[in-house]
């Protein structure tokens, strides 16, 4: 069983309680940094907004099939107030807990329903190479993303290769998605569009930079379209860095490298995926 599919069975098991992203982790077998890095890349949620939608969807099938008032029911799914678990409610689903009830169905709500992992449908893995790298100075276009918002960094990319080979000091013809957790926040992370550059200098408006120390890394390979990144994310952090015996750096939590190999415009080739790992 995967670290995410682990961390579904245990929500699933436990939703109904108080459940925190440290408890979630520790039966994940993941640092809170990786699993909701991958629990996002795979599921397109974040831990938190699963576990609500899934027990607004579990409410919603209360409110139809049983006599519990709207407050024992807000209360259930673990919410202190009838105001509370309205506006919650309202936000997901588009209608009010007093009109489900009144409607008599759920049929025009959009229901979450478990998660369920198939790992005969996530690709093979290859094993990774290990690979030391110097000190390297990132510049680039960041955004902050919720886990699970990824599907808006391709029109980053999108701006970013606008500049692409004419950045001052871009170190070849290499480019970086480098992403990082951000400290205290688990519900977003830092991803940035960059090349390697050997100077921070005169670089275009709005570019950020930002420096990582030389150190070494497990290096693996997605090959096919960059949209099958996520299962090979899946493989990596829900398989591989749980099952290995290595300790893992935390600058950057890990970045994808584009070099010749990839085709921007047609989204084939090869990434790597760099994990940084300690000696």
């Amino acid at each position: 069983m995967s670290a995410v599919a682990r961390a579904i069975w245990f929500i699933e098991s436990h939703f109904g309680n108080d459940i925190t992203l440290e408890e979630i982790s520790d039966v994940a077998g993941l640092s809170r940094f990786h699993l909701s890095r991958v629990f996002g890349v795979v599921t397109g949620y974040s831990i938190s907004s699963y576990i609500r939608t899934r027990r607004l969807s579990g409410a919603a099938r209360t409110l139809v099939d049983r006599p519990e008032s709207i407050l024992e029911v807000a209360l259930d799914a673990g919410y202190g107030s009838h105001e509370a678990f309205t506006r919650a409610f309202r936000d997901q689903f588009g209608v009010t807990p007093d009109a489900v009830r009144k409607q008599g169905h759920i049929r025009n709500l959009a229901l979450l329903e478990p998660i369920r992992m198939d790992p005969a449908r996530l690709p093979e893995l290859e094993p990774p190479r290990f690979e030391t790298l110097p000190p390297m100075l990132f510049a680039g276009l960041q955004e902050t993303y919720p886990y699970g918002g990824n599907a808006a960094i391709p029109s980053l990319w999108q701006t970013f290769n606008t500049h692409f080979g004419s950045i001052p000091g871009q170190i070849g013809n290499v480019a970086y998605g480098v992403c990082t957790h951000i400290e205290g926040e688990a519900e977003k992370f830092r991803y940035m569009a960059a090349v390697a550059v050997d100077d921070s200098s005169d670089l275009p408006d709005g570019f950020v930079t930002l420096k990582i120390p030389g150190q070494r890394y497990a290096v693996f390979a997605h090959r096919g379209h960059v949209s099958g990144i996520p299962a090979t994310m899946h493989r990596i952090f829900g398989e591989w860095v749980p099952n290995s015996a290595m300790e893992f750096n935390s600058l950057p939590d890990m970045f994808e490298r584009y070099d010749e190999r990839f085709d921007p415009y047609t989204g084939m080739g090869l990434t790597e995926i760099c994990i940084p790992i300690k000696e």
